[in-house]
């Protein structure tokens, strides 16, 4: 299909194949994305295994950014798959990530490919999305590289917000939460009842004394104090994955 503007004089294609056209947004993109965050590191990580006659074994390949390591494909041969490749890789991929400072990798991963693999290697599920082809989903996870992930808790916070204080209840909860990063937590999903009253937070702290330690921080204390009666309440459940 070929449009042209009628103002502008432009020209909308649509294509399969375009390396060229992938070269330049990937080149863009990044740049964008440097000036953004201020993280310019970008960099491929790949780790192979080759059999003795130069053949490829297993493979994963992913990236580092900025603290972050990312996985995007891995893969084992099917007559070595019970060889315990696809753990090396990880383990190997890992191993470098921290060497270049990355404290996080995350992945995903169909329900018919290794979700089980990942969470026996202490990847934490972040989310998932469903319609994938078949009835199956696509999982999503995370890593710390600098913690022990069995330590790992995660929380879910029921909020409610006082019915005469709706928008300071808010404004106290956004506060909070951006407190969360230095006690180990991370907030991973925030849903709001329509009226507006209720907030459910999942949240994910590195460890159970990062909990303690952000519930005893003084200055969510002090934000809570300030609010007093209007304060919004908390119901905290400890959740897991089912």
């Amino acid at each position: 299909m070929t449009t042209t503007g009628n103002d502008t004089g432009a020209t909308l294609r649509v294509l399969g194949e375009d390396r060229e056209l992938q070269a330049r947004l990937d080149a863009e993109l990044t740049a964008f994305n440097n000036q953004a965050t201020g993280a310019d590191d970008e960099a491929t990580l790949s780790v192979r295994v080759d059999d003795a006659d130069g053949e490829l074994v297993a493979g994963l390949a992913g990236w580092t950014w900025g603290g972050c390591a990312g996985i995007n494909m891995v893969w084992v041969r099917a007559d070595r798959r019970a060889e315990g490749w696809g753990g090396r890789l990880l383990r190997a991929f890992e191993e470098e990530a921290r060497r270049r400072g990355c404290t996080e990798a995350s992945v995903s991963s169909f329900s018919f490919q290794a979700p089980e693999f990942y969470r026996r290697h202490g990847y934490l599920d972040t989310g998932l999305r469903e319609g994938i082809p078949g009835g199956h989903v696509d999982h999503h996870f995370r890593k710390s590289l600098v913690t022990d992930p069995a330590a790992a808790i995660r929380l879910v916070a029921v909020v409610e917000m006082a019915a005469d204080a709706v928008e300071a209840g808010r404004r106290y909860e956004d506060a909070v939460l951006n407190l969360l990063g230095r006690h180990g937590g991370r907030l991973e999903r925030r849903q709001r009842t329509g009226d507006g009253r209720t907030e459910v937070h999942l949240i994910r702290f590195d460890s159970r004394d990062g909990y303690h330690g952000f519930m005893a921080d003084p200055e969510r204390m002090a934000l809570r104090g300030e609010l007093g009666d209007a304060a919004p309440t908390t119901r905290v459940l400890e959740v897991h994955e089912a």
